[in-house]
C-alpha cells in the first residue's frame, strides 16, 4: 500500500488540474490526459500506483511489522529484556536465556493471535467497502472506491457518495448534499460549467466533492483530486481525523492505567523492602519488574481484540457484519432499536392494490398518469415506485411518443416528485405530481370528479382525508396523484406547483412480516423495545403495530414533536412507540432524546434522510442493499432487514462482551490478589517468594486458557438483559475475590512455613504449582454466576485449562525443565497438600460467589 502522506504532499503543490473549478470540462480532460470514453485500464493502474490508493486518511489497522513492534512496546518487556543482557554480562546463561524465550514466546503468542483478528476483520470490512461505476475504456465498470484516481470518469445516482473531487460533465435533476464540508443543511442544485476563481466551496456549482450525497438525480463526474488532496482529505489531514473513543475503549484505558499506577507503586515497595533486607539489587531488580509483568493486564489489548474479532466472525456468519468493532460492545448494550415499518417489520414487497379516482372509485388514467411519473423519474428508486411500474407494465401501459421535459425532484420537506411531459399533438405541456397525500392536496385547487372538474373545497377535502384515513385503518398506504397543464417554458421549479387538479389516490398493499411478531417478542425477552420511527401516516402505521402486538395508541406524529421543546420530547419520547409522520431532522432528536434519557439507542435505516440519525445513536445500524450514504453512516450492516437477525446481533453483541468482560473481571481479581499477597510475602520471608524466571514462566502458562475465553459459552441469563460498562462493579469483583485468592496465598505461606519447613526451592515450587492451579480453575468457577458444574465451558477452554494443570503438575517431575527453573520433585505430602488448598479455593470461591451474586447481581438463574 502505498502511504497516504504522498497524496498529502500532492495536495500541496499546483499542477495541470489547478483551479479546475474554473475550466470546461473538455479542457479538464485534456488536461488530465483522459477521454470521454475513460482512462485506459494500463494508465488507470499506473496512476494509481504512483498517486495512491483514493483514502482520505492512512489505514489505522496496524500491519504486522506494527503488530509485531507493538508486542515489545511496554517498558516492562523493554526492562526485562534488558535484564537479561544484564545476566549474559554476569555470564547466568541460564536466566537469560529463560527470560529471553518467556517474553519472545509470549510476544510471539500475543502477535499470532492478533495477526489472526485483524485479518479476520480486515476480510469481513472488504466484503462491505464502497464501490462505485466508472467508464474505463469505453466501458462501465463496478470497482472499490480506493482505486479512483485522476481522470476517472464517475456514474453517479441517488443514494451515492461522491468518491473523489471533480467536475460535473452531466447532470440530470441532480440535487447534492454537502452539509459536511459547507454547513448547508439543505440540498444544492448541481450542473455543468464553470464557476468563478474566488468562489468557495458552497458556491462551486459545477462541482462535486468527496463525502457529499447524491440526494436526488444523475451525474458524470471527471475526478481531479483523490484521497488526502480532496477538499474533505484537506480537513481530516488537519484536524488527525480519528473516530472518537468509545465508552468501552476509555474504561479498559481508565482501569489499565489505575491497576497500572497501583502496581508501580506495589513493585517499587518490593524492590525497597529487597533492599532493606540485603538481597542482591540485581536479583531484586529483575524479581520487582518480572512481578510488574505478572501482575500486570498486559494481554488486555490482545484478549480485547481476539475476542471482539472472533464475534465479528460469529456474526457475519449469522447475517451481521461489524464495519466498526468497537460497535459490538455497544451492540449488547442496545436497549432500544428505533426503526421504519417498511422491510423490517413490514415484508417490504409493495404491491399496488389499486388506482382509484377521488370518490373510490378505479381508473384506468390514475395508474397511467402515476406510471409515468414513476417510470421517467430519476431520482431515489423505492419500492412504491417499482409497484406502480410492475402494475403499469402488467397493464399494457408504455412512456413510448412521450418527452420528458423536466424533473423537479422529491424533497423530504415536499414530500412529493413532479414529471413534466411533452405529449403528442398537444401544445401545453404536462406536470404530473405523485407524493403524500396532505402535501399534495396542499397545491391542488381542483378534483375530478363524475360530472368534470370541481373545486377542491373544505368539504370535499375533509371527505378526501376521512377515505385516506379508512384505508390507513385497513393498512393501506396512500399516495396522491394530481396534474396541471400549462405552456411550454424553458424550466420548471417547485414554484409551478400551484393550481393542480387531484386525479386520484394509489393505494398499496405491505403486510407484516410473518416472523415480525415472534421477533419483537424475542427482542423484547432480550429487554430491547422497539420503537417505529416511520414518515408514513399515523393511521397506516397503527393497523400495522396492532398486527405485530405493538401498542397502536403510543404515539407520536411530527407535528407533535414540531411543538415540543426538547425537555418535553424526552419524556415523551420515552413513552410513545410509534413516531409517525416524521421527517428526517426529526429522527435526529427523537435519537437524542432517548439518548438524553440514559437509553442506548440503535437506529435502523436505510435510506439517503436516515444518515443523521444514523450518525446520532449509539449503534448504526443498515443493511447490505442501503444506500451509499446510509451504509457508510452504520457501524453494523445487517445481510438481510430483518429484525431476527437484529435480534442474533444483539445476541452475539452481548456474547462477545460478556466474554471480554470475564476476562478482565477474572484477570484483575487474581492480579490484585497476588499483589497484596506479594506485598505480604516480600519483608516476611527469608527468600524471594518466586524467581523472576518462574513469576515469567508462570505468567506465561496460565494466560494460555485466557485466550480461549474469547470461544466459551455465555449463561443465557447474561444475554437476556443489556449489559454496560461498569467500573464500580468491576472494582468491586476485584476487591472481594482477589481478597480470598490472597487468603488463599496466605495458606498456602503458612502450611510451607510451619508445617513442612520448606527451603527456598520447596517453597518457590509448591507455591508455583498452587499458583498456577488456581489461578487457571478459578476461570472455570468465575467465568458464570451458575454454580459451576452447571455451566459447561466451551470446549477450548476446558481443553485448554486441563492441558496447563497437567503440565504445571508434571514440571517438578521433568528433570531438564525442573532443573531449568529451580524446581524439585515434591513428596507425597506437599503434592496431596497443594491439591487440597487448590480445591478448597475452588470451593471457597464457589461459596462466595454464591453469596456475591445474591447480594449484588440481581435476578441471576442459579441453575
Amino acid at each position: 500500500m502505498k502511504p497516504v502522506p504522498d497524496q498529502a504532499s500532492r495536495a500541496r503543490s499546483p499542477d495541470s488540474a489547478d483551479r479546475y473549478w474554473t475550466r470546461t470540462g473538455e479542457d479538464l480532460l485534456a488536461a488530465l490526459g483522459s477521454a470521454a470514453a475513460g482512462l485506459a485500464d494500463t494508465s488507470a493502474a499506473a496512476r494509481l500506483a504512483r498517486e495512491g490508493p483514493n483514502r482520505v486518511t492512512r489505514d489505522h489497522r496496524a500491519g504486522p511489522l506494527a503488530l509485531l513492534r507493538r508486542q515489545f512496546a511496554s517498558p516492562l518487556v523493554l526492562i526485562l529484556l534488558a535484564g537479561a543482557v544484564v545476566s549474559l554480562a554476569l555470564r547466568d546463561w541460564s536466566d537469560a536465556g529463560i527470560i529471553a524465550v518467556i517474553v519472545i514466546s509470549s510476544a510471539l503468542l500475543g502477535f499470532a493471535q492478533e495477526y489472526r483478528a485483524s485479518q479476520a476483520v480486515a476480510a469481513l470490512q472488504q466484503r462491505l467497502a464502497l464501490r462505485c461505476t466508472v467508464l474505463r475504456g469505453g466501458a462501465e465498470r463496478e470497482i472499490p472506491v480506493t482505486d479512483i484516481v485522476p481522470g476517472d470518469i464517475v456514474r453517479l445516482s441517488a443514494g451515492n457518495l461522491a468518491p473523489a473531487d471533480g467536475v460535473l460533465l452531466e447532470t440530470r435533476d441532480l440535487t447534492v448534499s454537502e452539509a459536511a464540508l459547507t454547513g448547508e443543511s439543505f440540498p444544492v442544485e448541481k450542473r455543468p460549467g464553470v464557476s468563478a476563481a474566488e468562489a468557495p466551496l458552497a458556491e462551486r456549482r459545477n462541482c462535486l466533492f468527496a463525502g457529499s450525497s447524491v440526494r436526488s438525480g444523475t451525474a458524470t463526474l471527471l475526478v481531479v483530486r483523490t484521497g488526502a488532496a480532496s477538499e474533505y482529505g484537506k480537513i481530516a489531514q488537519r484536524l488527525g481525523r480519528r473516530a472518537p473513543e468509545t465508552d468501552f475503549e476509555r474504561g479498559v484505558r481508565h482501569f489499565g492505567e489505575m491497576l497500572l499506577r497501583a502496581m508501580f507503586l506495589m513493585v517499587v515497595f518490593v524492590l525497597a523492602a529487597n533492599q532493606m533486607m540485603g538481597r542482591p539489587f540485581t536479583e531484586s531488580l529483575l524479581f520487582a519488574v518480572a512481578l510488574s509483568v505478572g501482575l500486570s493486564p498486559e494481554l488486555l489489548p490482545a484478549i480485547v481484540s481476539i475476542t471482539l474479532s472472533a464475534g465479528a466472525r460469529n456474526m457475519a456468519r449469522r447475517g451481521v457484519i461489524v464495519r466498526k468493532l468497537e460497535a459490538i460492545e455497544m451492540l449488547g448494550s442496545l436497549d432500544i432499536v428505533c426503526t421504519d415499518k417498511t422491510g423490517t417489520i413490514t415484508s417490504g414487497i409493495v404491491t399496488l392494490a389499486d388506482a382509484v379516482d377521488p370518490a373510490g372509485t378505479p381508473r384506468a388514467d390514475v395508474l397511467a398518469s402515476a406510471f409515468l411519473n414513476a417510470s421517467l423519474e430519476t431520482g431515489i428508486a423505492n419500492a412504491l415506485d417499482a409497484a406502480i411500474v410492475k402494475a403499469g407494465e402488467a397493464a399494457g401501459l408504455s412512456a413510448t411518443g412521450l418527452t420528458k421535459l423536466d424533473e423537479i425532484p422529491y424533497d423530504f420537506n415536499r414530500r412529493r416528485l413532479t414529471i413534466v411531459v411533452a405529449e403528442p399533438d398537444r401544445e401545453r405541456h404536462r406536470l404530473i405530481v405523485k407524493g403524500a397525500v396532505a402535501e399534495t392536496l396542499s397545491v391542488c385547487t381542483g378534483v375530478i370528479a363524475a360530472d368534470g372538474e370541481a373545486p377542491l373545497d373544505d368539504a370535499r377535502r375533509e371527505a378526501l382525508l376521512a377515505y385516506v384515513a379508512e384505508q390507513g385503518a385497513q393498512g393501506r398506504r396512500v399516495l396522491a396523484v394530481a396534474q396541471r397543464c400549462l405552456a411550454p417554458q424553458p424550466r420548471y421549479t417547485v414554484a409551478d406547483e400551484h393550481d393542480l387538479v387531484l386525479l386520484g389516490f394509489l393505494l398499496f398493499d405491505d403486510p407484516p412480516k410473518p416472523g415480525a411478531r415472534e421477533a419483537l417478542r424475542a427482542l423484547a425477552g432480550l429487554g430491547v423495545k422497539v420503537k417505529v420511527v416511520s414518515g408514513d401516516n399515523r393511521y397506516v402505521t397503527a393497523h400495522v403495530a396492532r398486527e405485530v402486538g405493538l401498542d397502536p395508541e403510543a404515539i407520536l406524529t411530527g407535528a407533535d414533536i414540531a411543538a415540543m421543546g426538547d425537555e418535553a420530547l424526552w419524556h415523551a419520547a420515552e413513552r410513545a412507540q410509534l413516531f409517525v409522520e416524521i421527517d428526517p431532522q426529526q429522527k435526529e432528536r427523537i435519537v437524542h432524546a432517548l439518548r438524553r434519557r440514559g437509553h442506548a439507542v440503535g437506529f435502523l435505516g436505510d435510506g439517503i434522510n436516515d444518515a443523521p440519525a444514523l450518525y446520532s445513536a449509539d449503534v448504526g445500524i443498515s443493511v447490505e442493499g442501503a444506500v451509499d450514504v446510509a451504509r457508510e453512516s452504520a457501524d453494523v450492516v445487517l445481510m438481510t432487514a430483518d429484525l431476527d437477525v437484529l435480534r442474533r446481533g444483539v445476541e452475539d453483541g452481548r456474547h462477545t462482551f460478556g466474554n471480554t468482560m470475564k476476562y478482565i473481571a477474572i484477570t484483575t481479581s487474581a492480579n490484585f490478589g497476588n499483589m497484596i499477597s506479594m506485598a505480604l510475602a516480600v519483608p516476611l520471608l527469608p527468600f524471594l517468594p518466586l524467581l523472576p524466571k518462574q513469576i515469567l514462566f508462570n505468567n506465561l502458562i496460565s494466560d494460555l486458557p485466557s485466550m480461549a475465553i474469547a470461544t466459551d459459552v455465555v449463561d443465557p441469563e447474561r444475554l437476556a438483559r443489556p449489559q454496560r460498562w461498569d467500573v464500580r462493579e468491576i472494582t468491586r469483583f476485584m476487591v472481594v475475590f482477589g481478597v480470598v485468592s490472597s487468603l488463599f496465598d496466605m495458606l498456602t505461606f503458612l502450611f510451607l512455613l510451619k508445617v513442612v519447613h520448606a527451603d527456598a526451592t520447596m517453597f518457590h515450587t509448591t507455591w508455583f504449582i498452587v499458583s498456577v492451579m488456581t489461578e487457571i480453575a478459578v476461570v472455570l468457577v468465575l467465568r458464570t454466576w451458575r454454580p459451576a458444574w452447571r455451566s459447561r465451558p466451551s470446549a477450548m477452554l476446558a481443553w485448554s485449562t486441563a492441558a496447563v494443570g497437567l503440565l504445571t503438575l508434571a514440571l517438578p517431575f521433568v528433570p531438564p525443565i525442573a532443573a531449568l527453573f529451580g524446581f524439585v520433585r515434591l513428596g507425597g505430602i506437599e503434592l496431596v497438600a497443594s491439591l487440597g488448598i487448590v480445591a478448597a479455593y475452588i470451593l471457597t470461591t464457589e461459596a462466595v460467589k454464591y453469596a456475591y451474586v445474591r447480594r449484588f447481581i440481581s435476578g441471576p438463574k442459579r441453575g
